[in-house]
């Protein structure tokens, strides 16, 4: 797989994201998606990833992914970003910052290594991209 097919690839994923078009997900995720996160080293399917980012978007509403850093190999990716949103109860700012990498196997997504700081960290030392695989900066960092 070419590094701009692993570009298309975040792109669309990025859509599942932002846009909540989680029709897309078979054509980001393979069937089976080996998942090492907070929750432990564990297989899901496509079906009960779509409903874990619903239950995050519902239960933030508002979420946003903002990329500062990322970098594509033929079959890899990781990105550097943070989770901001507003707080459901008092409209407060919350924000997570973390690293991800990806191990891509048949143009999909098939493995993720996921590292979380604290609950209301940011990356203060970077400017966030405009999009999730764009190099070009955003004027403003993000609150």
């Amino acid at each position: 797989m070419s590094k701009e097919l692993v570009r298309e690839l975040f792109d669309r994923w990025e859509r599942v994201w932002v846009d909540g078009q989680y029709d897309l997900i078979p054509a980001c995720v393979e069937p089976h998606y080996i998942r090492h996160d907070e929750k432990g080293d564990r297989t899901v399917t496509r079906e009960d990833y779509a409903v874990e980012l619903a239950s995050v978007r519902d239960g933030r509403p508002g979420i946003r992914v903002v990329v500062y850093d990322h970098a594509f190999t033929d079959d890899s990716a990781w990105f550097r970003f943070s989770f901001v949103w507003p707080d459901p109860e008092t409209g407060e700012p919350r924000s997570r910052a973390g690293m991800q990498s990806y191990r891509i196997e048949n143009g999909k997504l098939a493995e993720t290594w996921i590292s979380m700081l604290a609950p209301d960290t940011k990356w203060t030392d970077a400017t966030a991209q405009d999009r999730w695989t764009s190099t070009s900066r955003s004027p403003q960092k993000p609150t």
